[in-house]
């Protein structure tokens, strides 16, 4: 069975007697510990994987005892949660599983290990100095970035590791991964999914989400995650308007990105999608809104001031960098922030009344060469500039406390491409609703 099939069709055939959830982990677990998942995972668990496949319900459990990989920042009981940093290695192992992980281990989810990731979730380009840094599963050209900060789930699914892969996204650590390995990542209104028991970098804009093989397996996962029930349509395209932003999402776009985007656009135009333009000049503002470092900067200091007193020399130092900039924020500053939040996301919101969701390339440039962006000083400059171009267009969402899903939309010949489908907080269903009809059109379904 080819890694690209999805959770559905396996337990249809889970269902029907022609595999066991037995079977399925052993070929998951041959895939971790091939050449293509080499450095995706910081710590495997085949035997827990084994006996929870074994214990599994394929007809009562909607994840039927197969594989999930859990991003390094989410707790696992009796495991470290060093959140891909060396700082933590030596930290006390959880006494419980985080809420994400219980909820997924209750649906039968056979939890494989736990993926590689950006040092403490601060990058959209996926190098880890410490671990290693896994090379993009879906390119076959040359070595090229996986996306982060949840590299190692994005990997994981790709290879065939795992159906399900457990991250985080707070500028985009699930989209662009997604993105850039040509699968589905979904981040939900934050407020839907609980984060207890996870490592944070920002309070604010932290959401626990996963990347999945479709839009169908995204919509279980996250039904299983928010414990909530996602309201179906089988509307079609031509049910719904769907906006274009002009400003900003194509800065810098690559030849790939544009093509792919363009010629989605025109298929979904073929089968009657009502798609206009619509101006958001507010979009320019976040720059300026972030530019003493954000959410992501003050709230991360707050919470690593400590550990940086005496270990500093532990830290990434393009991580340490950024987190640094939240010690020069004052109160008074993070205040004026929110507040400039509120007022943006108000106007935002009203400027997009009347649509049901926006479409956007998720990344504006297809995944670089991982040699451009490796550790060393001599790299930092791409580093910086190709961090920023993956993390803009992700990123308008989690300031906007919204939804969003980044589907595959390339031509079998071209390197991965995402489709972004988004909108503001609690429009999921709508935002899922619609990128499943994206998908139907696009990439047909097993049954």
């Amino acid at each position: 069975m080819p890694p690209a099939t999805d959770l559905h069709a396996i337990r249809q055939r889970l269902l029907a007697g022609q595999t066991s959830p037995g079977a399925e982990i052993e070929q998951a677990i041959a895939r971790a510990a091939g050449p293509a998942c080499a450095h995706a995972f910081l710590q495997t668990d085949f035997d827990g994987a084994r006996a929870q496949a074994a214990a599994a319900d394929p007809a009562r459990q909607p994840l039927a005892g197969l594989a999930v990989s859990v991003k390094d920042l989410f707790d696992v009981a009796g495991q470290v949660s060093r959140a891909g940093a060396i700082v933590l290695k030596d930290a006390p192992p959880a006494s419980q599983d985080a809420l994400a992980v219980a909820r997924l281990r209750a649906a039968g989810a056979a939890l494989i290990g736990r993926t590689n990731m950006s040092e403490f979730a601060y990058s959209g380009v996926g190098v880890n100095p410490h671990y290693g840094t896994p090379a993009n599963a879906a390119a076959t050209d040359l070595p090229r970035v996986p996306g982060g900060s949840s590299s190692g789930a994005a990997v994981s699914v790709v290879a065939g590791a795992a159906f399900v892969g457990l991250g985080s996204d707070t500028g985009g650590s699930i989209r662009i991964p997604a993105a850039l390995q040509g699968i589905v990542g979904f981040k939900s209104t934050q407020r839907l999914v609980p984060l207890d028991g996870t490592v944070p970098l920002s309070f604010t804009l932290d959401t626990a989400c996963a990347m999945t093989r479709s839009v169908r397996d995204a919509i279980t996962v996250h039904e299983i995650l928010a414990a909530r029930r996602v309201t179906r349509s089988q509307a079609p395209l031509s049910h719904y308007r769907l906006a274009v932003v002009p400003q900003i999402m194509f800065d810098g776009i690559d030849v790939t990105v544009a093509r792919a985007f363009e010629r989605t656009l025109q298929i979904l135009r073929n089968v009657g999608a009502r798609i206009e333009e619509l101006p958001l000049p507010a979009l320019g503002e976040l720059a300026g809104l972030q530019a003493s470092g954000g959410f992501a900067a003050a709230e991360s200091y707050a919470w690593h001031r400590q550990l940086l007193a005496g270990r500093a020399a532990q830290y990434d130092p393009r991580v340490l960098s950024r987190i640094q900039r939240g010690a020069t924020i004052s109160a008074a500053d993070y205040i004026d922030l929110l507040q400039a939040r509120r007022d943006w996301i108000a106007r935002v919101e009203q400027a997009l009344t009347g649509f049901d969701a926006v479409l956007s390339p998720t990344v504006p440039i297809v995944a670089p060469p991982l040699a451009d962006v490796l550790p060393g000083k001599e790299r930092d400059d791409a580093f910086f500039r190709i961090n920023g171009l993956l993390l803009r267009n992700p990123s308008v969402v989690n300031m906007l406390d919204g939804c969003a899903i980044s589907l595959p939309c390339h031509a079998p010949d071209e390197l991965p491409v995402g489709l972004m489908v988004w909108q503001g907080a609690m429009r999921d269903d709508v935002v899922l609703n619609i990128a499943q009809q994206i998908e139907n059109l696009l990439r047909p379904q097993q049954p």
